[in-house]
């Protein structure tokens, strides 16, 4: 599998994996949350793999690329009806 469609099919369950973290880190931080959330997604592209096949030339960027990922899709479930209601 190329790395773009194996990159497409990990940003689609991102959602997914943040939803769990914030279950399984409920009394974590943010910070703490993140890097659970970035450990894993990492893990499933198997990043090292790509990254020592030369598919990803800078690790570095395509990780910052992967955390504005994840605060994205924190900010969209939080403005959703994911999140939880706020006191009038």
């Amino acid at each position: 599998m190329d790395s773009l469609s194996k990159l497409l099919q990990g940003i689609a369950f991102i959602p997914s994996v943040v939803n769990g973290i914030e279950g399984l880190f409920a009394s974590c931080s943010g910070a703490e949350k993140k890097n659970a959330a970035m450990s894993f997604v990492s893990a499933a592209l198997q990043l090292s793999d790509d990254v020592t096949s030369h598919h990803i030339i800078d690790s570095e960027k395509f990780k910052q690329g992967l955390s504005a990922v994840i605060d994205g899709t924190v900010f969209c479930l939080n403005a959703s009806t994911w999140a939880k209601p706020t006191q009038p």
